[in-house]
């Protein structure tokens, strides 16, 4: 069945539709389907003289209604229309219509969301979006998702896509529509030409989320679609062929580890943030994935809290470490690239964990992207790594050496892409504080319009960015912002959620001189601050 929905955008419908007649109004949507998909199947209008509203996304569509039937489709639905009259709903149930516009996808899924789920934050390049609506059909994915993706601004051929995957729960979820718009990430992809992208999956609050976050529930197939019209959108079709680095939280967790084990050919490496996929059967879980030799080459790091079942035994989230130390233990007793850094301080949130996950990160892709796009991922080198042994959060860390010294128990030992990154989880462990010598990038594009003042500035691949001193003819005029907000860990500039995301509405790059006279011309300067104080030249 063909509905509206999927021949006009909802800006159009409501171009369309508001202040037209109910003839006009019908006139004009079909002769725009018309004329994009060819020719319609016949229809029937439905007669219904009140002006209404339909509830639309994150909009209402005040217009004439309508809709069409199919002489052959069988499915038929109750409509229930929300009038402007003073009665507070109207339904129709002995007018059978076909649901049309949104609402006929809606309609066939009980996880199927209204707003807020709707992303408010723009989509224009260099970032694309794609959503899918929620499907019935077994093994395909009960949730509405999209997927949010940037591209470094010039860039001629994508490498790879560094996906960044929300948790459990509507909060999380809804977290997950900042993800591609955060600094801190880009300045990661950036570096590698690689995309970022941050799937939203519109699981409701109750809901179960196994059915995203196993990746064998259909999302998996989901992801791998939304790459193929991604690269349509944007025009790097190769989004649809090169590899994946993996960042995932809580089920964001289960389901970057579920990837890895589904393909490890195209897995340059995971972050497991308080979550993990099973390795061994239990009751009433999952059916355990099989590890294979290919996934035990690509680097896994298992992060979480100390206060999740670590150093504290009890309370909601004390059930991670135990699934943690399964899924670590037999990657390591294969021979897998596995390790575990332990956050000392929190838990599950995800306090300062990006300033040692993105450096790891980053030197898994250095290492593992291959020259040209199509070759096979290179694999890690085995004469850099660097072995320490478990530490969970007692005694004095035993410093990593390097891998031809080590001397301990395979089994029981965190794996390491190089020495830099052991140093950086040494400290980590210890207290979460990664030391960082680099200053960040000077930021770019300054504009002055009258007292305003507009940049540009890429967040230090360490360390982020703070914040932004602004000088004023060599003086110090204000810092932006004033104070830095971040209840999970550092202040940054962007602030960030308990997923590890900017908050909304998202800070501008903007500075407004209120001390400024008309009549005198200045020079301003401005200068970032990453997250250890160093402030760009």
């Amino acid at each position: 069945m063909r509905h509206v929905d999927q021949c006009l955008k909802p800006t159009e419908i409501g171009c369309v539709a508001r202040g037209q007649s109910k003839a006009a109004t019908e006139s004009k949507v079909f002769e725009r389907c018309r004329n994009r998909n060819g020719p319609l199947p016949s229809y029937s209008p439905v007669a219904e003289s009140d002006r209404v509203s339909v509830r639309m996304k994150s909009s209402l569509f005040t217009g004439s209604h309508f809709s069409w039937r199919p002489k052959a489709d069988p499915l038929e639905f109750r409509l229930t229309l929300f009038s402007t009259t003073p009665e507070s709903m109207k339904s129709y149930p002995m007018r059978n219509v076909t649901l049309f516009f949104a609402i006929s996808v809606l309609a066939r899924s009980s996880y199927s969301q209204q707003p807020p789920y709707e992303n408010l934050l723009p989509a224009d390049p260099p970032y694309y979006r794609v959503r899918f609506e929620a499907s019935t059909k077994p093994g395909e994915l009960v949730f509405p998702v999209s997927y949010t993706l940037w591209v470094p601004p010039g860039l001629k051929t994508v490498r790879g896509v560094v996906v960044h995957q929300h948790g459990c729960g509507e909060g999380s979820c809804k977290s997950g529509q900042t993800g591609a718009y955060d600094l801190h990430w880009q300045a990661l992809a950036k570096k590698h030409d690689c995309a970022l992208m941050s799937p939203t999956y519109e699981q409701p609050e109750q809901a179960n989320c196994q059915l995203w976050c196993d990746p064998r529930n259909g999302s998996d197939a989901a992801f791998q679609r939304s790459l193929t019209e991604l690269g349509s959108l944007s025009g790097y079709s190769e989004l649809d062929t090169v590899p994946w680095a993996l960042w995932g939280h809580s089920g964001g967790g289960h389901w970057a580890g579920g990837m890895l084990l589904l393909h490890p050919e195209r897995t340059i490496a995971a972050w497991l943030r308080s979550g993990v996929p099973a390795l061994k059967a239990a009751e009433g879980k999952p059916t355990p994935y099989a590890l294979s030799e290919a996934s035990c080459q690509v680097p896994v790091m298992c992060n979480l809290g100390t206060q999740e079942g670590v150093t504290v035994k009890d309370g909601r989230f004390a059930g991670v470490w135990p699934g943690v130390e399964v899924f670590f233990h037999e990657f390591r007793a294969k021979g897998g690239l596995a390790g575990v850094a332990v956050d000392p301080l929190s838990s599950h949130e995800c306090g300062n964990q990006r300033y040692l996950a993105i450096p790891w990160l980053n030197a898994c892709l250095s290492a593992r992207l291959p020259v040209n796009n199509g070759d096979p991922l290179k694999p890690m080198p085995t004469q850099s790594a660097w072995i320490a042994p478990l530490y969970l959060g007692e005694g004095t860390v035993i410093a990593p050496v390097s891998a031809d010294q080590f001397t301990g128990v395979m089994e029981n030992s965190v794996w390491l892409p190089n020495g830099v990154i052991a140093q950086a989880w040494t400290q980590y462990v210890k207290d979460s504080v990664v030391t960082d010598t680099t200053p960040p990038p000077a930021p770019r594009n300054l504009h002055v319009n009258g007292n305003t003042l507009t940049w540009e500035a890429d967040a230090d691949l360490e360390s982020g960015l703070a914040s932004f001193i602004i000088e004023r003819d060599g003086q110090v005029l204000a810092n932006l912002p004033d104070q830095g907000k971040n209840p999970f860990g550092r202040p940054i500039f962007q602030n960030l959620q308990y997923s590890d995301t900017p908050t909304q509405p998202l800070v501008k790059m903007q500075f407004t001189d209120s001390t400024a006279e008309a009549s005198k011309a200045y020079h301003y300067r401005v200068i970032a601050v990453n997250t250890v104080g160093l402030k760009s030249n």
